[in-house]
């Protein structure tokens, strides 16, 4: 009897979960399958002017003749002062925000990247590729893939529209989902970047698509409304950009 009662509940719980699962039209995927993110650069120009401001309140301006990284992220940064053609060499820890133009020959790699991904004409912008406008870097405090120490970064913010409550941060060394190509044809699906570094509050995380669900409630549990209109068993990985978006706009009212 106890085990009949037992199945029986598993059963109703089981209804329940499935019940709550939106279903969402092929418009409303597609508005959630858009990329809305900028796209990460790695490679500063040092032929245009860079910005950058100390946690003194100081700013200087000049070209990047050198940056260091380590797992990707910048932790040094040489700068030939744009007046007095003085060099400089300034640690992260230093730093409070830079910001830096991305290089031609970077931005032509993304717009062939681009081109080669079906998958592309339909979430992303080409824009976003070659758009000659400012990459904004903020200092963070963060564990490299959560696993190493903690250490002062310049990272790429790449939501600056929507970063209000959560933000999200380049991973340069983040990965892509495969898809399926023919005798060198552009790409069938695949090209869904896997992790990006994301910060709520006190805490910034590197967060891996593997890890999604678990942070879910996390990142968008504290709305009600969100939860219910995207509950994390009716979403996808794919659409963490508009999820982000979306849930900035509705918790802003």
């Amino acid at each position: 009897m106890k085990l009949k009662t037992l199945l029986l509940t598993l059963c109703l719980a089981g209804t329940v979960t499935f019940a709550q699962k939106v279903k969402y039209s092929k418009e409303e995927i597609k508005k959630m399958e858009t990329y809305l993110f900028n796209e990460g650069f790695n490679s500063p120009s040092p032929k245009k002017t860079s910005t950058i401001i100390l946690k003194d309140g100081t700013t200087h301006k000049g070209f990047c003749g050198k940056i260091d990284t380590k797992k990707g992220q910048i932790y040094e940064v040489a700068l030939k002062d744009s007046i007095t053609k003085k060099n400089e060499i300034f640690n992260a820890e230093q730093i409070n925000e830079m910001y830096v133009y991305p290089t031609n020959a970077e931005k032509i790699a993304k717009v062939g990247k681009y081109m080669g991904n079906i998958r592309n004409f339909g979430t992303k912008k080409l824009t976003k590729n070659t758009d000659g406008g400012r990459i904004h870097f903020v200092n963070q405090t963060v564990s490299l893939k959560n696993k190493k120490d903690d250490k002062e970064f310049l990272m790429q913010l790449i939501n600056p529209e929507f970063s209000d409550i959560i933000s999200v941060y380049h991973d340069p060394r983040a990965k892509e989902t495969n898809g399926f190509s023919m005798m060198g044809s552009p790409q069938l699906g695949g090209g869904v970047i896997k992790s990006y570094y994301v910060k709520k509050g006190d805490k910034i995380m590197w967060l891996h698509k593997d890890d999604f669900e678990d942070n879910y409630e996390f990142l968008f549990g504290d709305n009600t409304e969100f939860m219910k209109k995207y509950p994390k068993n009716s979403v996808e990985w794919d659409y963490f950009s508009f999820l982000v978006s979306e849930y900035t706009s509705m918790k802003n009212g």
